[in-house]
């Protein structure tokens, strides 16, 4: 399976995250929503920038920026 960054994920496609690189405050963040090694993840779609980008992550819908989403590796 390939392994990409978050970002780079098209709309409706699915993968299961497999490294979180973020540190600190926003490490702590984005592990605090859900998002840890292992979760499945959709991406559901993107503002009219690309920026922020929705996704479901354990049934729930949130949205994370790019910069956040760059983080965050996803196995598809």
């Amino acid at each position: 399976m390939a392994r990409i960054n978050l970002r780079q994920m098209k709309d409706n496609e699915r993968g299961t995250i497999s490294a979180i690189f973020a540190q600190g405050e926003l490490g702590r963040r984005i592990r605090d929503m859900g998002l840890v090694p292992g979760a499945e993840i959709q991406i559901l779609g993107r503002a009219p920038l690309y920026d922020p980008v929705a996704l479901r992550v354990m049934g729930l819908k949130l949205t994370l920026r790019n910069n956040e989403a760059d983080f965050i590796e996803v196995e598809i």
